[in-house]
């Protein structure tokens, strides 16, 4: 497995300072600073930190030295004295002479939400694609900062070898991790060939895919074991879910679709992160149709669900067929159930409601249900009557008298009729 960069899974527990910079920038922006705050703790206790207090700085810009100016950090040095703290987290991403400056001045561990988000992800991951991207995305965020990170660097994957002639240890350093980043990005290559070549046989073979997204912890995971009857980790805690997850599921007419659950998406997701994910985020690209799943008891819905948009946009899967689900009612005052009372893409759901869990079910089967088309196939052409019945529903057969055709009425869903369509065309009846 991948190791943390950043140990914060050590012997024993952190004790954290969390602090948050608060600038102009960010209150013309669209993000929530006391959101991103709440949720910065959140992702600490998930990394086992033990938070002791928040610590807010209010500025215009940041201090490039200090980045919340020397006088908050006189403050934060007291703080963490008196609090017996072990490590400053900061809600932002640092340089890596900030990361320099403030070691030096406070004598901390300094983290970001960066290295904090790398550091779960380099947890949770269990298989040799999860593993790859962490420890590459790890890597490729720390390459440009490593002059700026002594007490915190340890344990790289891959190692840091020892110095070569002629060379400064800062330099050796950099050259090990570039090797290492490319022969990361050789394996990574080698996974996305396989993985394209699965998902070029699945789409000939005709399987509908459907994909989960949804902010992290919004209950993507529990609606998969739920829906599918899946033996997956279920966890009320953000990035339960790494690696992807697909399962066989039923539709209520019978047929067999593939559902995926992907790695939940957060604010300021590391860009080094979605570019190593990249390739098991394509799965998303894949899919017929995509359930954006909401959790609708937060009262940042709005804002979460504006970041899966952004990111479903950055990987090229804006405009996919979405169908949103509003999950977690149960959890929902009476005044969020009205609003969130479901419309024509929308459902307003708990994944413990079998009603509910029914629901869906139909939903997504009336999607991914094309249109209903007659055809009339000569009786002697048995390999396209068949190829009638693997194709679509077949709701009614009439072979008639004169003409010698069989008359099937079939309902096709927009793949199969593209994969197979072009070969019953010729057949259709107005």
């Amino acid at each position: 497995m991948a190791t943390s960069t950043y140990d914060t899974n050590n012997d024993v527990q952190d004790r954290a300072v969390l602090v948050s910079l608060v600038t102009d920038d960010v209150k013309r922006g669209s993000a929530d600073p006391e959101h991103s705050l709440a949720e910065l703790v959140s992702l600490a206790e998930t990394a086992g930190v033990r938070v002791l207090t928040t610590i807010t700085q209010n500025r215009e810009t940041p201090d490039s030295k200090w980045f919340i100016g020397k006088g908050k950090v006189e403050e934060l040095r007291a703080a963490a004295s008196e609090l017996g703290a072990t490590t400053a987290i900061f809600d932002q991403e640092l340089s890596g002479a900030q990361v320099r400056n403030l070691e030096e001045a406070l004598d901390l561990k300094i983290i970001d939400r960066t290295q904090l988000i790398l550091d779960i992800f380099a947890g949770r991951a269990k298989t040799r694609e999860g593993i790859i991207q962490v420890e590459l995305a790890q890597l490729s965020y720390l390459l440009p900062r490593l002059s700026g990170h002594g007490k915190n660097l340890s344990r790289l994957g891959g190692g840091i070898g020892t110095r070569g002639p002629g060379e400064s240890k800062l330099e050796t350093d950099r050259r090990h991790i570039r090797n290492r980043i490319a022969e990361l990005k050789r394996q990574l290559d080698e996974v996305v060939r396989h993985r394209k070549l699965h998902r070029e046989r699945r789409k000939k073979s005709g399987v509908i895919q459907v994909a989960l997204v949804g902010y992290t912890n919004a209950g993507k995971s529990t609606l998969l074991r739920e829906l599918t009857e899946a033996d997956v980790y279920v966890e009320n805690q953000l990035f339960a879910t790494l690696d992807p997850t697909s399962r066989n599921w039923q539709l209520p007419n019978g047929k067999e679709i593939v559902l995926t659950d992907t790695v939940g998406f957060i604010q300021n997701l590391p860009h080094d992160l979605v570019a190593a994910f990249r390739a098991t985020l394509e799965e998303v690209n894949e899919a017929d149709l995509i359930l954006h799943v909401v959790d609708s008891s937060s009262p940042m819905r709005s804002e979460q669900m504006a970041v899966v948009a952004d990111i479903l946009t950055q990987l090229g899967a804006g405009d996919k067929q979405q169908l949103t689900v509003f999950n977690k009612k149960d959890l929902c005052t009476e005044e969020s159930s009205h609003l969130l009372a479901g419309g024509k893409d929308a459902l307003f759901v708990s994944a413990y409601s079998e009603p509910d869990l029914q629901q869906i079910r139909e939903a997504v089967q009336q999607r991914l249900t094309g249109d209903t088309l007659t055809f009339g196939i000569p009786a002697d052409r048995g390999d396209l009557i068949a190829l009638a019945y693997r194709s679509g529903e077949v709701l009614g057969q009439d072979v008639g008298d004169d003409d010698g055709l069989v008359s099937l009425t079939v309902r096709l869903n927009k793949q199969e009729y593209e994969l197979n369509g072009h070969k019953l065309q010729p057949y259709i009846r107005l």
